[in-house]
């Protein structure tokens, strides 16, 4: 695999893998994730498979989490 960097195309990191936690009534439209190199997580929209990709650190990613269930992410909703 090629150096993994934000923003890269989804396609280029394989079609097998991506996870669909975030899946809502919306037609399809979802956020998937999918672990790459155990050090990062690829974020994509599943809408635009091929498209740009969000590239962060797993422990970035566990910080989020954290804090989402901790309620830091609530003035979002």
């Amino acid at each position: 695999m090629r150096e993994i960097f934000n923003g890269m195309p989804a396609d280029e990191l394989g079609a097998d893998g991506w996870e669909k936690p975030w899946s809502g009534p919306n037609g399809g439209s979802c956020v998937e994730t999918k672990k790459v190199d155990g050090e990062h997580v690829a974020i994509r929209q599943s809408a635009d498979p091929s498209g740009p990709t969000l590239i962060c650190t797993a422990a970035a990613m566990a910080d989020f989490v954290a804090g989402a269930k901790n309620g830091l992410a609530d003035f979002l909703l």
